[in-house]
C-alpha cells in the first residue's frame, strides 16, 4: 500500500465510473472538465471502474504527474453513500485508505476530534 502523508491534501473521488484505459491526458481532462479541479494542485483524483474492481489515483508530484493503479483479484471497492448529486465525493486520506483496504465506511466509526474549519466553508 502506498502512503500519502501530505498535509492539507484533498481527495476527490469521481462518482461516475471511468474507463480504465484512460491514461494521463484522459484523467487530467476529467479532473479539469468533470471534477472542476486543478490537477496541478497536488490533490488526489480517484477514479474507479464500473465493476469497482479497479482504481486509479492521479496526482501531481511536483515534477510530473503520477498514476497509482490497483486491480483487485477478488471482490470490489465500496464507495461511500452520498445523498447529493455532485460529480465528486470529497474524502479524507483515512477514508481513501479504508476504501483501498476493503473496509466498509458505513461500519467504521471515528471518535470526535478537533478539526479546523474547511477553507471552502462559508459559515461565519
Amino acid at each position: 500500500m502506498i502512503s500519502w502523508s501530505v498535509p492539507n491534501v484533498r481527495v476527490f473521488l469521481a462518482r461516475e465510473p471511468v474507463d480504465m484505459r484512460k491514461q494521463f491526458h484522459g484523467l487530467i481532462a476529467l479532473a479539469e472538465e468533470v471534477l472542476k479541479q486543478d490537477p496541478l494542485s497536488g490533490h488526489l483524483f480517484v477514479y474507479i471502474n464500473r465493476r469497482r474492481d479497479r482504481i486509479k489515483v492521479l496526482y501531481w508530484e511536483g515534477t510530473g504527474y503520477c498514476i497509482w493503479y490497483k486491480q483487485l483479484q477478488q471482490g470490489s471497492y465500496e464507495l461511500p453513500a452520498v445523498n447529493d448529486e455532485s460529480v465528486s465525493i470529497d474524502l479524507t486520506l483515512s477514508q481513501l485508505s479504508l476504501i483501498l483496504d476493503g473496509i466498509e465506511l458505513g461500519s467504521a466509526k471515528q471518535r470526535l476530534r478537533f478539526e479546523l474549519p474547511s477553507p471552502l466553508s462559508t459559515e461565519t
